[in-house]
């Protein structure tokens, strides 16, 4: 049974361009079938996250991350009796508007667009899923309910305060224009909180993130086993495998470490946020958009160890020297592609180049961004390695 504070199907605000309902599915089951039904959905296989794809098929693409952060979520919405198709619908949609070779190409590409209104996934994330996905005959994009765009921009917490200035990393650079524009025909309302779903599938992100890169670190030996000991969070996992299994051997002992960390999390999710519902009694979703704290979250001490592990995680392996040449090199392609974009229209397929002969140097800037924020890895280096001859050294 739904909570009085979850997201209701039935009375969902709707859609911008208006749609006839089409049971058995709720509005919030036809959003999710749409992201997987999506181009975007689709490329996130060849997108990565840290490793560049062919390094091995083991580590996490953005599909694969995105799958596991679905799972996570939707058990924590299950346990809090929150709407499970709407936050299964936001754990799928929020990594759509990421760029390939991961935080890097991103980085790239705001530089790149720094005189053009820069580059942010988020905002991205909006542009595809109401504009840049063509699919269906009377709209651009997907077409989703206002509770799915509005969790999938505001899911980390409001973007403006009551002034509406903008808030958190948007602070210095103001509000993306795609959340602009898009807020002006849609009011999202930027200033609050998002529904409790998408606050799920936001820590359940969290989750996944931290989890499954101490993963993929220790697959690719950038740190192993004995290094994550003295950590407060995963050295608790750690020991306890230990303590039950003294001879595991190492493939093993890594999955049971994990998924350990990962139960323990989400056991500290459930119980911070039973607390904070019981403390509140949100009656429904908008008392919980109109909160001034969100209610899905980690407890003080956990919060506390996330910061460790992401320190130990940004030192030994964001920052690792291997890494580090992984990212400069795939900075280089989306560097290289852009500019030869730039100066060459006639490079891009004639589906992205159709207002590519005008005066607005930055809305073709933005076309230009657009179509290689799109772009796999592979489809990224396949493109670089036919425009220049070189090979970029991913070897």
């Amino acid at each position: 049974m739904r909570a009085p504070y979850a997201s209701d199907p039935g009375k969902s605000r709707g859609r911008l361009t208006p749609e006839p309902e089409a049971p058995p599915r709720t509005p919030f089951e036809r959003d999710r079938d749409r992201i997987i039904h999506s181009s975007a959905f689709r490329r996130l296989k060849h997108k990565t996250q840290v490793f560049v794809y062919h390094e091995g098929d083991h580590y996490r693409t953005r599909l694969t991350h995105s799958i596991e952060v679905a799972q996570i979520a939707r058990s924590i919405a299950r346990a809090l009796r929150l709407d499970e198709d709407l936050t299964e619908a936001l754990a799928l949609a929020h990594d759509l508007g990421h760029t390939p070779f991961g935080h890097a190409g991103e980085r790239e590409l705001d530089r790149l667009m720094h005189d053009h209104g820069g580059f942010d996934h988020n905002a991205q994330s909006l542009r595809i899923v109401t504009r840049l996905e063509r699919r269906y005959a009377a709209f651009d994009g997907l077409n989703l309910t206002w509770e799915t765009l509005e969790g999938l921009v505001k899911h980390n917490g409001p973007l403006i305060d009551g002034e509406g200035h903008a808030l958190g990393h948007y602070r210095e650079t103001g509000l993306p224009a795609a959340i602009i524009d898009y807020a002006e025909a849609h009011d999202l309302m930027l200033a609050s909180f998002a529904s409790a779903e998408a606050q799920a599938a936001a820590i359940a992100d969290d989750i996944a993130y931290n989890a499954h890169d101490i993963d993929d670190g220790l697959r690719a030996g950038l740190f192993d086993v004995i290094d994550l000991g003295d950590d407060p969070l995963v050295g608790a996992a750690l020991g306890q495998v230990l303590k039950a299994y003294p001879k595991l051997e190492r493939p093993r002992m890594i999955h049971e470490t994990v998924r350990r960390l990962i139960s323990a999390m989400v056991a500290d999710v459930l119980a911070e946020s039973t607390k904070q519902l019981k403390a509140f009694k949100p009656a429904s979703a908008d008392e919980v958009r109109g909160m001034r704290t969100p209610v899905i979250t980690f407890s003080a001490q956990m919060r506390e160890k996330n910061r460790v592990l992401q320190s130990f995680l940004s030192h030994r392996m964001y920052r690792h020297e291997r890494v580090i040449a992984i990212m400069e090199r795939a900075q280089r392609v989306i560097r290289d592609l852009f500019e030869a974009y730039m100066n060459d229209p006639k490079l891009m397929p004639v589906d992205w180049r159709e207002d590519s002969f005008t005066d607005d140097k930055s809305g073709f800037a933005r076309q230009v961004c657009d179509f290689i924020a799109g772009m796999t890895d592979r489809y990224a280096l396949d493109q670089h390695k036919k425009l220049f001859d070189l090979d970029p050294l991913f070897r």
